[in-house]
């Protein structure tokens, strides 16, 4: 999952052993207040994985992947699932104060919608060829840290919405940057990387404020629209790719889906457990990731023709 963000309720009967400073502490008992900056930052953590520090949490979501060409209905082109893992470490700020830093890695697959399985190669209705799939292995995908206060001074707040219990958050990451697969001359003649992600989080207000909850039930909505996969290899055609997923915090490992399973129990055991919480390597993407299987300019081998 493609790029994210939000925050944590501390536990009171845990926070004696997460290190969180004063500011962030809650008496015994007394919910988090969400119109603080801390109750703020500790509840954005809590969404994103728990109060406690080096504690692994794990995401998982399932959907489809669509095609959208100027002229044309669109096309769905194979399902889709995802992981992430992840685990969170307390970092502090002489200024910003006690905030949180988030590690992790993502898995997602293309699963042909006939057998439920990874596919290994993918005919292309457009060009008639028949390519190799490469899935997303990204390691890591690592945040910034977030603080009650943000690097200007101003208080983070809660943005999300609640009704009665219930509580929603929703983001949008518009992404436009240099294609690492493009040359130097791409401010002349284009081939800048373009996509959006769109995220909503779903809980209980109740278990969000609770501070006895580390780790509350959380549900997660997920949209992608971006260029078109390099592996396709669609030349520069018009058009793009989209996703629509859904998914949530799971309890353990063995609640994820048998395809994903398999898939890292064969092809990506790392995949496990999260990055180290000080883990400084810059983040992976799925183009990044293609460049390093796919080094000095070198194509994918195309399948074999059905």
């Amino acid at each position: 999952m493609i790029h994210r963000h939000a925050l944590l309720a501390a536990c009171a009967l845990l926070i004696a052993a997460a290190p969180v400073a004063e500011a962030q502490k809650k008496k015994a008992g007394s919910a988090v207040d969400l119109a603080t900056p801390e109750g703020a930052t500790l509840a954005g953590r809590k969404i994103q994985c728990s109060a406690v520090d080096n504690a692994p949490v794990i995401y998982t979501f399932h959907g489809e992947a669509f095609a959208r060409v100027p002229g044309e209905r669109d096309r769905k082109l194979f399902d889709v699932e995802g992981m992430n893992v992840r685990q969170c470490v307390t970092v502090t700020d002489p200024v910003r104060g006690t905030g949180w830093r988030l590690v992790s890695r993502e898995l997602l697959l293309y699963i042909d919608p006939a057998t439920g399985e990874m596919l290994r190669d993918w005919k292309n209705p457009w060009t008639g060829q028949t390519v190799k799939v490469l899935h997303v292995a990204n390691d890591p995908v690592n945040q910034r840290p977030v603080f009650p206060r943000t690097a200007d001074g101003k208080p983070n707040t809660w943005s999300g919405t609640i009704s009665g219990d219930t509580w929603w958050n929703t983001i949008t990451v518009p992404l436009f940057y240099s294609n690492p697969l493009a040359g130097d001359y791409q401010k002349n003649i284009g081939g800048f990387y373009h996509a959006t992600e769109m995220f909503n989080f779903f809980g209980k207000v109740s278990e969000l404020t609770d501070p006895r909850n580390p780790n509350p039930r959380i549900e997660v909505g997920w949209v992608r629209m971006a260029d078109w996969l390099p592996w396709m290899e669609m030349s520069g055609r018009t058009g793009l790719v989209y996703m629509h997923a859904a998914g949530r915090k799971v309890d353990s490992y063995d609640q994820l889906p048998a395809v994903m399973r398999r898939a890292i129990e064969t092809e990506y055991p790392e995949y496990r457990t999260p990055p180290p919480g000080d883990d400084q390597r810059p983040n992976e993407t799925s183009w990044t990731y293609f460049k390093k299987k796919f080094p000095a300019g070198q194509a994918p081998a195309s399948a074999p023709a059905h």
